[in-house]
């Protein structure tokens, strides 16, 4: 089966796995964050992934980092999002730590490929 150039890149690949981990996590947050925090969190996590899709369709590479350059502020919104859920007691440490430490390797990951657009 043919892979698109965004499935090639691990960045995105790890950010479908935070998708999934995002989505596992909010399953037990409370009934009544299901249109606010868990609606935000779930949402963000999927525009991390969506920014990296679409900016691998873009032709120059100032447009292809514009869109990594959002995939980051998406990276930052949801560990702004993942702070206030362990500060609401929604996620335990062990979550809290496993989100934080999956949220800093993908920001470093695309801020190594934003990096590397902006050079060519």
């Amino acid at each position: 089966m043919y892979k698109h150039s965004f499935e090639k890149l691990e960045v995105w690949q790890d950010s479908i796995d935070l998708v999934e981990v995002v989505y596992k996590i909010s399953e037990s947050f409370p009934v009544e964050e299901r249109f606010g925090l868990t609606n935000q969190m779930r949402r963000c996590s999927v525009s991390i992934a969506s920014n990296l899709a679409e900016g691998t369709s873009r032709i120059t590479q100032k447009d292809k980092s514009h869109f990594s350059t959002m995939a980051f502020s998406s990276t930052m919104e949801l560990l702004n999002q993942v702070i206030i859920s362990k500060r609401l007691n929604f996620i335990d440490d062990e979550a809290y730590k496993k989100l934080r430490a999956h949220l800093l390797m993908i920001s470093n990951k695309i801020n190594a490929l934003r990096n590397a657009q902006l050079k060519k």
